[in-house]
């Protein structure tokens, strides 16, 4: 039994899937004008565990990431490099993937582009406005009425005079409503369009995840997640959009991951304190970097520093070196074991990784005290249902980076040294490895190395 936090009743519930051993999950995704950044990489991260985690429970999983390909900034920066959208959406699509696969992240079931679906959006548009849920404004945009959808601020728990006193919303007006949001924008000079019943234009911005999310999923599905940011206004207005146009309930269950914070901001763009993750992985290994977004539950704040990496790195070396040196077969988990059972517990509770992560560090512990290779075939195949501990252990531990330094030969000289009693060289030997960034750790079969 799963249990899942529930923004929209604000509630941990029990999840009962629409369709017995089957769960359809949809998640915003990026809009592909530049690099992902840090807060990309923990959306990416925590639905692809999520994902996994259905997978060993035995569902059927289809998952859905859209990729917005149009929108202002899209066209700002294709205008601002002189380059096509076409280009420039599809070499960021190629960085973003580079960046997935590098954080271990399994490709989507589903991975659709807006303009691949606007026909899909065009069609709902067509029903809002014959349910008289959206008009056409003079300007030819068309705009979604939201005081026509009674539980308008259900999920974001406000009702229409808290936002209106609450939130910045651009004055049009060509609106009925400040709060009325666009679903189509009439077509502008040199900006790409597309026909429609109403003249040629193309979508805004909130009805291509409700256009998107019913094609794959059909009009009601299972779970719906994305970025905490994305609660209002995105994520209020494709309920408004998807429940006025199909007359059911878009998604059973709404989940929304903590913003990523740097010195207790929000990292944020306009703030000019966000990282991107190819910036990240200049530093720090991708498994780092994955198992420091875990060490966090998905809807905590994650406090970004090189601090937290660091302390991230050296924890996860800490599981690699319990696994060093035994000989491990590929196998499924025990599920009987009480630790594996413990971690599966956390992991049904809201996908609390941070103590699923501490019953892998119980297990080190013992394999540390026992070196029992079934314990340590155990962490490793724990620790693969989260993305974790799927490399060879030596080869995390000294690092793929080749050192310019003969670190066996020096191990050696290090022996010799020791042995004629020569401490100041072999201190000497020591000090020089560390400085170029490897340990040294004496052990009763010999001393063994890894990068710092």
């Amino acid at each position: 039994m799963i249990k899942i936090y529930n923004t929209l009743s604000k509630s941990k519930e029990t999840f009962k899937p629409i369709q017995e051993g089957q769960v359809n999950i949809y998640v915003c995704g990026m809009t592909v004008y530049d690099l992902c950044h840090i807060g990309h990489a923990r959306v990416m991260v925590i639905f692809d565990v999520v994902r996994r985690w259905f997978d060993i429970l035995g569902y059927s999983v289809n998952y859905v990431r859209n990729i917005t390909d149009i929108d202002d900034k899209i066209i700002s920066r294709s205008i601002q490099n002189n380059e096509s959208i076409q280009a420039l959406t599809q070499r960021y699509i190629n960085e973003m993937n580079d960046d997935a696969k590098a954080l271990g992240v399994l490709s989507p079931s589903n991975e659709p582009k807006a303009t691949e679906h606007i026909k899909d959006m065009l069609s709902m548009i067509k029903i809002l406005i014959e349910k008289q849920h959206a008009y056409v404004a003079k300007n030819g945009d068309i705009f979604y009425s939201v005081r026509s959808f009674k539980e308008y601020g259900k999920l974001s728990g406000k009702s229409l005079e808290d936002l209106r006193a609450g939130e910045r919303v651009d004055i049009d007006q060509n609106k009925h409503e400040e709060l009325d949001f666009v679903l189509w924008k009439s077509a502008k000079p040199n900006e790409p369009s597309w026909e429609s019943p109403w003249g040629k234009g193309r979508p805004g911005w909130h009805i291509e995840c409700s256009a998107m999310s019913s094609h794959y999923l059909g009009h009601h599905f299972d779970i719906h997640g994305g970025g905490q940011d994305l609660q209002f206004p995105h994520h209020e207005n494709e309920i408004a959009q998807s429940e006025a146009a199909h007359d059911c309930k878009m998604a059973n269950y709404w989940m929304h991951n903590g913003f990523v914070r740097v010195d207790d901001e929000k990292m944020s763009k306009s703030l000019g304190n966000f990282f991107t993750i190819r910036t990240v992985l200049e530093k720090f290994d991708p498994e780092v970097v994955r198992f420091f977004i875990l060490r966090a539950h998905y809807r905590s704040p994650l406090n970004y520093s090189d601090a937290h990496l660091d302390d991230a790195k050296l924890a996860l070396q800490r599981l690699y070196v319990s696994l060093r040196g035994l000989k491990i077969e590929n196998s499924d988990v025990d599920w009987r074991h009480p630790l594996a059972n413990k971690f599966k517990e956390a992991m049904n509770d809201d996908f609390n990784t941070p103590e699923a992560i501490s019953v892998l560090f119980e297990l080190a512990n013992e394999i540390n005290k026992s070196k029992s290779e079934p314990l340590a075939g155990l962490l490793k195949a724990l620790a693969k249902t989260i993305g974790l501990l799927e490399r060879d252990p030596e080869n995390f531990l000294k690092g793929d980076e080749k050192i310019s330094l003969n670190i066996d030969a020096l191990i050696l000289q290090r022996y010799e040294a020791k042995n004629n009693k020569d401490f100041k060289e072999a201190d000497r030997i020591r000090s020089l490895l560390l400085e170029n960034g490897v340990v040294l750790e004496d052990t009763p079969q010999g001393t063994i190395w890894r990068k710092e």
